[in-house]
């Protein structure tokens, strides 16, 4: 046998992204045991949501297929935010506990209505949302944040991004 035959082969772009999303999942999951009921209600850096309500929306991303989505869009007749906080409702927990122990469930599912490079964006910018008013600091695998920079700086889907990082390196 060769040495390539014998090589533990790498996984594809598509399982190394959702790798990538489980960990940085996994990683809020730590970060957010044993917060107390006002950490909880802790303003997130998302307007007017809670720390407890962003991870409740990250929920809510993980939960949801491209069918479920559609339909709650039409449910909501295409106004976007109202879908987004109908989707937040459903997941929120009884408590804070509760809506991290929801969000457990979903550290490692592979659904989804958005690009993976999309949901990665999601798991990173809102784990910042939430860490930074807690003052909880991530040092992030380089490889991540680069690819995450690197598809904000072609892409505007899902935040107007392209002309922010243009000039960055």
């Amino acid at each position: 046998m060769t040495e390539r035959e014998t090589a533990v082969p790498r996984p594809g772009r598509r399982a190394r992204l959702w790798q990538m999303i489980h960990q940085e999942r996994a990683s809020l999951a730590s970060d957010l045991a044993g917060l107390d009921d006002e950490q909880w209600a802790t303003p997130s850096l998302c307007d007017g949501l809670s720390v407890r309500e962003v991870l409740a929306h990250l929920t809510a991303g993980a939960s949801l297929g491209p069918a479920r989505w559609m339909a709650g869009v039409i449910k909501c007749r295409f106004d976007f935010d109202k879908q987004v906080a109908m989707r937040l409702a459903e997941q929120l927990g009884d408590s804070g506990s509760a809506t991290l122990d929801r969000f457990k469930q979903v550290i490692t599912s592979t659904t989804t209505a958005n690009p993976l490079k999309a949901m990665l964006g999601e798991a990173i910018v809102h784990g910042e949302d939430i860490r930074r008013p807690l003052g909880i600091r991530r040092d992030y695998p380089t490889a991540t944040v680069t690819l995450l920079a690197e598809y904000y700086r072609g892409s505007d889907f899902v935040v107007v991004a392209k002309k922010r990082v243009a000039d960055l390196r």
